[in-house]
């Protein structure tokens, strides 16, 4: 039987919700018994971690007290029938609006996209013709984001939170000989080792344990440094050591705050994209068609160093290509390092072909105290020449935007080949800015390869329009799924801290003891 302090709480509800009970029919009851729709929508409250979210936030648990409860025959006034009944129907609805448009504004944490924060959705509506259709289940999974990705990061969201409870993470790996282990050296943690990297997927079940840190152990651990963003050298080194300590519960929260990402990041905006990746390094350039992501292009990149100078997060439209491009040094850099560093060395200002540019336009060559002065008080710029030394390489990409960043090109190519890119002011250096720019210009044939790059050689800067813009989408996610392997980024910024928090701070927020808190790395 109903509780007297649940019959107060169901009379409140009807009280709150006054003639709507009353001239509403009632979804989930009938001759005062739920239906079948009212458990399977409870059901699917009590599933909601299946899709990163918490049921408490939907009263589950009570809802699936309390209606077995009312299916035994509680005796329910219509009043208190009313009240649960909207109080289902009110649940069902915050869960929809979660699942479909995520829980939190993204300008909480500082990611800038343009896409409508409270999309016109009638979640009562959607209830009503789903049960008149009988498919609510199928209904209500139709509302998760229609991603590929989203649907890959549930399926590892399911395989860690299989293994929180592992013994393999019971106790600790013991400490390295002379702080990392290499080929060929004994180690007492060698069957833990192995058991994590065998419940990871990275070493096959089975494998027979070797004496020393030796043959199929080693390349496992490689497989997993892969997967983890670091370097691939099979040395169990400090860096490893911490991402292999990483929990499942952990990696848990990791996921499901990606999946969070994913409900309000707008990765299909456009039927064609560029998206940078921040946490990975990793640019894609991709068409999308029927809601399918068809990937054409994908390179390395270098974002905003983690330090002082962050790649913010939003989306613009790309609308030129400039060749061969002049560098306008921002104000922030000339007065923090270029004008510094020419006052220290003059030579350094004609070695990087640098030149003045007066408020009026004005080019002048010539270096002085005095010019150097303008620079920092009357609104002269510093900017540097097109050539071989140019910051932004012999190609850039503009997709105007109030942070002033922009894809391009370097003179420091060798920086890719280092696992760890976070090395610009802001703006994003590409990889492959040839593959890129035929992507680009798809649209314009008469722009074949062997033109793009005599346009970068030449040395003389020229712009060029686009004919369609592109949409450009800087984006952090620090969880992907790739030939159906999960790669792990360090949250590189922050962002995952950050959103983890705001998740908690909601009036019904995740509690402590279930999830674990992620700091930044």
């Amino acid at each position: 039987m109903f509780s007297k302090w649940f019959r107060s709480l169901l009379l409140l509800v009807a009280w709150a919700a006054g003639p709507a009970l009353a001239d509403d029919a009632q979804l989930w009851f009938s001759a005062g018994r739920p239906t079948a729709e009212a458990r399977q929508a409870v059901d699917i409250l009590l599933s909601a971690a299946d899709e990163g979210l918490y049921p408490g936030d939907y009263q589950a648990a009570m809802l699936d007290s309390q209606l077995s409860v009312a299916q035994q025959g509680a005796g329910l006034s219509d009043a208190e029938l009313g009240a649960l009944d909207a109080t289902l129907t009110s649940a069902l609805q915050r869960y929809l609006t979660d699942l479909r448009n995520g829980r939190i504004d993204p300008r909480q944490i500082h990611a800038d996209f343009d896409v409508p924060l409270h999309a016109p959705f009638d979640a009562n509506a959607f209830l009503r013709d789903a049960i008149a259709r009988g498919n609510l289940p199928e209904a209500l999974r139709e509302v998760a984001p229609r991603l590929p990705m989203y649907r890959t990061l549930r399926q590892a969201l399911a395989r860690y939170r299989a293994l929180v409870d592992h013994p393999a993470w019971q106790t600790p790996l013991p400490p390295l000989p002379r702080r990392k282990l290499e080929t060929g050296q004994p180690y007492a943690g060698l069957m833990l080792l192995a058991q994590r990297l065998e419940a990871l997927g990275d070493l096959p079940v089975g494998t027979p344990l070797p004496e020393r840190f030796d043959g199929m152990l080693v390349t496992g651990l490689q497989a997993f440094q892969e997967r983890h963003g670091l370097a691939t050298d099979g040395v169990l080194g400090r860096a490893t050591l911490q991402q292999l300590n990483v929990t499942p519960a952990e990696r848990v929260r990791q996921i499901e705050l990606s999946l969070e990402r994913l409900r309000w990041t707008p990765l299909l905006n456009a039927p064609r994209m560029i998206v940078v990746n921040v946490p990975e390094f990793v640019l894609r350039a991709y068409e999308v068609r029927d809601e399918q992501v068809n990937v054409q292009v994908t390179m390395r990149v270098i974002v905003g160093k983690a330090l002082d100078t962050h790649t913010p997060l939003f989306d613009a439209d790309m609308r030129f290509i400039e060749f061969s491009p002049y560098w306008n040094v921002p104000p922030s850099i000339a007065r923090a390092e270029t004008v510094p560093k020419i006052r220290r060395d003059p030579a350094y200002f004609r070695e990087q072909d640098f030149e003045f540019v007066t408020p009026s336009g004005q080019v002048v060559t010539a270096l002085s105290t005095a010019h150097l002065n303008a620079v920092l008080q009357d609104g002269w710029r510093i900017r540097q020449r097109p050539g071989p030394k140019n910051a932004l390489g012999d190609i850039k990409f503009v997709f105007p935007n109030h942070d002033n960043i922009y894809l391009h090109h370097t003179p420091a190519p060798q920086l890719f080949e280092r696992e760890r890119r976070d090395y610009s002011h802001g703006c994003i250096r590409v990889q492959e800015p040839v593959a890129l720019a035929r992507f680009v210009l798809q649209d314009q044939p008469d722009w074949t390869e062997e033109r793009i790059r005599q346009a970068m050689e030449k040395g003389e800067s020229r712009t060029l329009r686009l004919q369609q813009p592109l949409r450009v989408l800087i984006a952090y996610s620090t969880v992907v799924v790739k030939g159906g392997r999960v790669f792990f980024y360090p949250d590189l910024y922050g962002h995952d801290a950050m959103l983890d928090q705001a998740l908690r701070e909601r009036p019904t927020g995740l509690p402590p003891r279930h999830q674990p808190k992620l700091e930044a790395e």
